[in-house]
């Protein structure tokens, strides 16, 4: 809490006081009748930022409080009518200012000569969700996606890399509004290959409606990809260089061609990446004390692409297909050192060095056709046919050497060669359809996937003559899994209040084969190990939202989830991870499922408050449970239940040329378990995080920024007790040629101070572990824009492979994941 102390007064510093008025005004129609529930905006007039937020009532009124003095202008929107702005005006002194009337008419069949210019605020805080607009900040330049997600408000990511959200595991990510079937290592491989110059923005979800798979207790992250959505032909080229202990590069291209009648656009990033990080586990089991010391260095180059093509058939039917995928080869070594000792005595026994290196391939493709139909009365319809695939393999040569306690003489060696491809298909295709119904709205729709997993692990022991399949430690794994789903949802507004209910059914069928050898009466016999499961659950949620005074809305929200176990954690094969470590998955994992209840306030569009319980049977929790005296075993298994109590507050601020967002996200989780005699979890924990960015104007072509976040300690995978840690970064950003060249710098984790670190005491193991990685560096980074620049205000034909406009729905907010 030392450290936080200053960090957060460096995070949070005091703005300067000004003088404030109140503005207030009027919205009409062209025939002068008052326009009651319009948008209103109050803009910077130098730069379009947004300032305050507002709707009018039903006398078409709208009024802003504080106004800090400085040049502004309204703008003013409205269903089915064109967009109108007020004059520039300035704001001085104290007082009321009254704005003449804004008068908005009906829009016409063809807008063309419309433009529309806004910014982004850094972070979007909505009843469903909240939005991290990446392109919007200086110091995501030249970050990966798990970088990203590891500063996220109310995210966390462990030294395993596993994600977790308001301190429950089992958060669904989805890359353009699909779930991934990446988890473990594979996902945050996956994830570390995502550059943030290919991320538009990174969706927080913590309490999906029915329209959502259900799948994620936690709730879901969606990371959404650039596309590029101006009129006429115009793109974009950038290049960057980061450098910490190794130099770091990336670029890419992007190109769009937009016109009534058809949308093409794709985009390629290049990035080439060597970093190094460390690791220090210390463990004692029994009378034996292991005291690893690891340095390890990663090296990617990896390409990604996205392109497609948007067909507007006529004003109501779209269709389009897409593609985008990412390739990488990856090098990874490792340089492991472990003294073992007899605790008795305190003498080193032995010393194990083990350094070992890796290379892998890791290449995935996505396909989509996709048809959305939208009419005039609300009929809608959007239909997605998607087929993915991953190709994965990986080749690791893992040799031990064990030394005497001097570590000169080699008493013993065993050397190992690990060959690993796994292949997974996805097939899926879902309906959405949504029209007016009893002064609402009601939609319903179905999904059916089809996951395949395919799996061969072959081990070989090397020896000086050659190397030779071990069968007993070689293994075979299939995973199939089908899922079929409806739903139903529904909503409507009555005088102040908006209800939503919604019913989600989903039918399960997985079947998991895993085969090779054994070894029995002396000989080797074969295994066949089938383990087969078929179950249905019915996934309710609700909502209902006091919208009578928009300014202070209140919100009451209710919804049940499911997490599945991800393939590898039911393989029952024994994987030797190192000499004294194996990872072994259960078939006994079941499902886990939370109910989730949040009450959230809105105030004045700034203040948002969420307080949210949850309660989660059979909780995912990995292991490490004791064999063999000396060696330890990792698996997933069911703690008996988790509760989880969260408050989430954030609020963003303007003062002219500053401004601020800052997030806290607070809880308390309880872990219970008990699997025996020296086997029980009986943990609690309360811990909160922090996160804050500062955005300074410094000019009209010039920005500042100072962001930083802090993670209290906490518990990770229900056993491991993880100290603080806490980052803060600055950035430079510099626009110039007429706006369409933008140099960024920054510097990330100043003050070097994202290490992690933590203790676990289970089943008579006691470990301390701790590491950290190349997380100081400098960025820098160089974007040109040309071509067309502006979205013209024309027809909006929304495409069904558009995600601003097809999957950020207006009902549940959603990105169509059913």
């Amino acid at each position: 809490m030392k450290k936080f102390v200053p960090m957060l007064t460096l995070l949070l510093m005091s703005a300067y006081s000004a003088f404030a008025q109140n503005l207030s005004g009027t919205v009409k129609d062209s025939e002068g009748k008052n326009i009651s529930n319009a948008n209103v905006m109050l803009l910077n007039a130098k730069d379009s930022a947004v300032v305050k937020l507002n709707v009018t009532d039903k006398e078409g009124r709208y009024t802003f409080k504080s106004v800090n003095n400085g040049s502004y202008i309204i703008n003013a929107t409205y269903v089915g009518c064109t967009p109108n702005y007020s004059k520039v005006f300035d704001v001085s002194g104290s007082g009321e200012v009254n704005i003449p009337s804004i008068a908005l008419s009906k829009a016409s069949a063809n807008l063309g000569n419309v433009t529309v210019s806004a910014k982004k605020p850094l972070v979007e805080v909505k009843a469903d969700k909240m939005i991290l607009n990446v392109e919007s900040s200086i110091n995501a330049v030249g970050t990966d996606a798990l970088e990203l997600l590891r500063k996220s408000p109310g995210v966390l990511v462990d030294r395993d890399d596993n994600i977790s959200l308001s301190g429950k595991n089992g958060v669904l990510v989805y890359i353009d509004g699909k779930p991934s079937p990446l988890t473990g290592s594979d996902l945050s491989n996956y994830l570390k290959t995502l550059q943030s110059a290919q991320i538009e923005a990174i969706e927080i979800i913590t309490n999906p409606s029915a329209k959502y798979d259900a799948a994620g207790n936690a709730g879901i992250i969606n990371i959404r990809l650039k596309k590029n959505k101006a009129f006429g032909t115009n793109g974009s080229v950038n290049g960057g260089y980061n450098i910490g202990v190794y130099p770091k590069y990336n670029g890419g291209i992007s190109f769009n061609h937009r016109n009534k009648k058809v949308n093409i656009f794709g985009n390629y990033n290049y990035n080439r990446n060597h970093t190094e990080s460390f690791m220090n586990l210390y463990r004692e089991q029994l009378d034996t004390l292991f005291d690893q010391h690891s340095a390890m260095t990663f090296r990617n180059n990896n390409n990604g692409f996205k392109t497609g093509v948007d067909y507007f058939i006529n004003n109501r039917s779209t269709i389009g297909v897409m593609a985008n995928g990412n390739f990488a080869d990856i090098n990874f070594a490792n340089t492991s050192t472990t003294p073992i000792s007899y605790i008795p005595t305190g003498v080193v026994d032995r010393i194990l060095v083990a350094d070992n290196h890796s290379k892998s391939n890791r290449n995935n493709a996505n396909f989509n056709l996709n048809y959305r139909y939208a009419d005039t009365s609300g009929h809608e319809l959007n239909v997605d046919a998607d087929y993915g695939l991953y190709k994965i393999k990986s080749d690791q040569y893992q040799p031990n050497f064990y030394y005497d306690p001097t570590g000169s003489d080699l008493t013993g060696k065993y050397i190992y060669n690990m060959i690993a491809p796994t292949d997974i298909d996805i097939y899926s295709i879902k309906s959405d359809y949504e029209q007016n119904f009893k002064k609402g709205r009601l939609g319903f729709g179905f999904k059916t996937s089809y996951v395949k997993s395919g799996n061969n692990f072959e081990r070989y022991n090397v020896f000086d003559n050659g190397k030779f399949l071990d069968t007993l430690r070689s293994n075979d794994f299939n995973y199939k899994e089908n899922i079929n789903a409806v739903y139903a949802n529904y909503n409507r507004q009555f005088k102040g209040i908006m209800i939503q209910f919604g019913l989600r059914m989903e039918n399960t069928h997985s079947k998991g084969h895993s085969n090779g050898f054994s070894w029995e009466n002396n000989g080797y016999t074969p295994y066949d190990s089938v383990f087969e499961r078929d179950y249905t659950d019915l996934f309710p949620s609700a909502a209902v939202t006091f919208n009578k005074n928009p300014m202070n809305q209140w919100s009451i929200s209710y919804s049940r989830r499911i997490d599945r176990p991800a393939y590898q954690d039911l393989n029952p094969f024994e994987f030797k991870l190192d000499e004294y470590t194996f990872q072994k998955g259960n078939t006994q994992l079941k499902p886990q499922y939370t109910n989730n209840i949040s009450v959230t306030n809105s105030f004045k569009y700034k203040l948002t408050t969420t307080l949210s319980y949850s309660h989660v049977n059979d909780v995912f929790s990995q292991i490490v449970d004791t064999a063999d005296r000396s060696k330890a075993f990792i698996s997933k298994k069911n703690l008996a239940d988790q509760d989880i109590v969260s408050l989430n507050v954030s609020l963003p601020l303007q003062f002219k040329w500053y401004s601020v967002f800052a997030n806290v996200n607070t809880y308390y989780s309880h872990y219970k378990a008990n699997f025996g005699e020296g086997r029980t979890i009986n943990l609690e924990v309360f811990a909160f995080n922090v996160y804050a960015q500062q955005t300074f104007k410094l000019g009209k072509t010039t920005t500042a920024e100072l962001s930083g976040f802090y993670t209290s300690p906490s518990i990770w995978q229900g056993t491991f007790k993880s100290k603080e840690m806490w980052g803060i970064d600055a950035g430079l950003l510099q626009t110039f040629m007429q706006g369409k060249a933008t140099a960024k710098a920054s510097v990330t984790d100043i003050f070097h101070t994202m290490q992690w670190g933590g203790t676990s005491n289970f089943a008579g193991q006691y470990l301390k572990a701790g590491g950290g990685w190349e997380s100081r560096q400098l960025k820098l980074s160089f974007t040109y824009r040309f071509g067309s620049a502006q979205i013209k205000a024309a027809r909006q034909h929304k495409t069904g492979s558009d995600d601003e406009n097809k999957r950020v729905g207006s009902q549940g907010g959603g990105i169509g994941g059913n």
